[in-house]
């Protein structure tokens, strides 16, 4: 069930991402909007564009954070063996994603820290700028 449910998420958060799924929804709403004179703008016909969309939305929702989590847990197993590849790398890294925020937000300001502060990042930065 799993892996029909991974394979059908991401086929799905893939392609609603293409133009062709954003001119298939433009296309459904303007025909909507085209027939409300048919329908005389009633309730029924307003319902219909509610119900619709409420329902693409609410399945949409979990089908791509389904994508989005599986991404995210590939992106951290590819990010976890370069540092255990790396020999100057600390291992300390591995499993950070499972702390807290505050935890997170302690290391990331060591780590400035370790780094030189505001003051070298800015210089960093419009080096980087600079070269463009």
């Amino acid at each position: 069930m799993d892996r029909i449910f991974a394979t059908f998420s991401h086929r799905v958060a893939r392609w609603s991402g293409q133009p062709l799924a954003f001119m298939l929804s433009i296309t459904i709403v303007l025909l909507w909007v085209l027939t409300g004179p048919l329908f005389h703008y009633s309730d029924t016909w307003q319902l219909v564009i509610n119900t619709g969309t409420t329902i693409v939305t609410f399945v949409m929702v979990f089908l791509i954070q389904n994508a989005q989590n599986r991404d995210g847990s590939a992106i951290q197993a590819k990010l976890d063996e370069l540092i255990r590849a790396m020999e100057t790398a600390r291992n300390d890294f591995i499993g950070i994603e499972h702390l807290t925020e505050a935890e997170l937000e302690r290391i990331k300001i060591m780590l400035e820290r370790e780094c030189g502060g505001d003051e070298a990042h800015r210089i960093a930065f419009e080096r980087l700028i600079a070269r463009r």
